[in-house]
């Protein structure tokens, strides 16, 4: 986010290069997640389709958000107003990332607090409506800037139309700060925490009881928990270190004077993007069904697509030869 200091340009080439790496990696490895959930209908259900949600929200920072991080870091001349957008475009998936995984909290708690009712509560119809809460409220929530809180009122006449797009140029930073940080990302990742803390204290009194029907279930609970869980503190861990940086930039403007404080903001940008491709690698090793989908879908659509190219080029071939 803020990614405009002086003498950016010193690292422009290594950003654009791990920019596109993590890219790449964002939009297949999200791609993979939601081949993974269409394929096996095990996966078809509340939680998964709130991480399909949160899939997305990863695809489009790949397909979306990357290249244009690397076009407002180089600082390109565009309209304002274009300008404007682009950023708050990022903000938009940015809050869309979080929204998913409150939901997925939330959905995660009221499966272990209203385990017999929760299938009444929780309908195929109020699934589709809060993932299009999710995606509304990101969207009204990153396009304010574009109704009058913005910096346009700050920048010189001729900048007010056609402008070189930096982030901070255009976005305030009272709006990141006070807004967006303290709003949508440290309150809801409080919200996340308070939940998950609940469920695993839920779930660890009814473990302790040993009865045997419901451990089982609490116990398959505990697991997909500690998997969310996990990919909550990754989200935090990736986030948190370039909110922080923005609310340190605001309390103290002077410290984005010294140079010595460029990588660190250059490191805490690629480190939230890079959030984005974590995901598809983390379900695997920890969501057994996601691990045999992806087996599946590698072995049928890539590696047997492989083979039957080869075999097709391999027939070819003897043809030649016995022509010859």
């Amino acid at each position: 986010m803020a990614n405009e200091t002086t003498g950016f340009d010193n690292y422009s080439k290594a950003y654009i290069a791990v920019e596109t790496v993590i890219g790449i990696l964002a939009v297949l490895g999200n791609i993979l997640v939601i081949w993974a959930v269409k394929l096996n209908q095990s996966l078809q259900n509340t939680t998964f389709f709130f991480i399909v949600s949160l899939a997305f929200a990863d695809l489009a920072v790949g397909v979306l958000v990357m290249p244009l991080a690397i076009v407002v870091s180089l600082g390109k001349p565009l309209a304002f107003h274009s300008c404007l957008f682009m950023c708050c475009l990022i903000i938009i998936l940015t809050n869309a990332s979080i929204l998913s995984l409150l939901a997925i909290s939330i959905d995660r708690y009221l499966r272990i607090k209203i385990p017999t009712r929760y299938k009444i509560v929780i309908t195929p119809r109020r699934i589709s409506l809060s993932i299009c809460c999710v995606w509304i409220v990101s969207f009204l929530l990153g396009l304010v800037p574009m109704f009058g809180w913005n910096n346009r009122s700050e920048l010189k006449e001729e900048e007010k139309d056609y402008l070189n797009c930096k982030f901070l140029s255009v976005i305030g930073m009272d709006y990141m700060v006070y807004f967006n940080i303290f709003g949508w990302v440290f309150l809801p990742l409080l919200i996340m925490l308070a939940l998950y803390i609940e469920v695993f204290y839920l779930i660890r009194k009814q473990l302790e009881k040993r009865t045997s029907k419901n451990g089982v279930f609490y116990g398959k609970e505990y697991k997909t928990a500690k998997s969310l869980a996990l990919v909550l503190l990754l989200f935090a861990l990736s986030w948190l270190p370039l909110s922080i940086l923005n609310c340190f930039i605001y309390f103290t403007p002077n410290i984005v004077e010294y140079k010595v404080f460029q990588p660190t903001i250059f490191i805490a940008i690629l480190l939230s993007h890079a959030n984005s491709a974590m995901n598809p690698i983390i379900y695997p090793f920890k969501i057994k069904k996601f691990k045999d989908t992806y087996v599946q879908i590698i072995k049928t659509y890539i590696l047997h697509r492989r083979m039957l190219t080869e075999s097709s080029s391999g027939e070819h071939t003897l043809d030649e030869i016995s022509q010859d």
